[in-house]
């Protein structure tokens, strides 16, 4: 069964085009290493809530954009196998591809697969 690993963050507005560049070139990365799609979402309907939403989840500033991602892996052992290669990988390094965000609001988690 598929596995996937979710993701929101908060982006500077002004860093759209940096981090394009940024996720294109960890995608690749990532599909080297076992993944079998990276999908990356730049909100334009995302609304604020009363109680939760992804704009509080992340502390969204009001000069900021909140993204929605997620990797596609054939299962948790290749995605565990997958991660650890791509956290190894020095193209994947903060000097030779740094964030253009705030890595600590960064919301990440892996799922299992239920209904597709």
């Amino acid at each position: 069964m598929t596995y996937v690993d979710g993701f929101v963050a908060a982006v500077p507005t002004q860093n759209k085009e940096r981090y394009v560049h940024h996720a294109k070139q960890a995608a690749a990365v990532f599909k080297e290493h076992g993944a079998l799609q990276v999908v990356e979402c730049w909100g334009d309907d995302v609304p604020e809530g009363e109680v939760t939403s992804f704009p509080m989840a992340v502390q969204r500033q009001p000069d900021e954009t909140v993204v929605f991602a997620w990797i596609t892996w054939p299962s948790r052992e290749i995605r565990n196998q997958g991660m650890e290669k791509v956290m190894s990988d020095p193209r994947m390094q903060p000097e030779s591809n740094p964030m253009p965000f705030d890595g600590k609001r960064l919301i990440y988690g892996g799922f299992e697969v239920i209904v597709d």
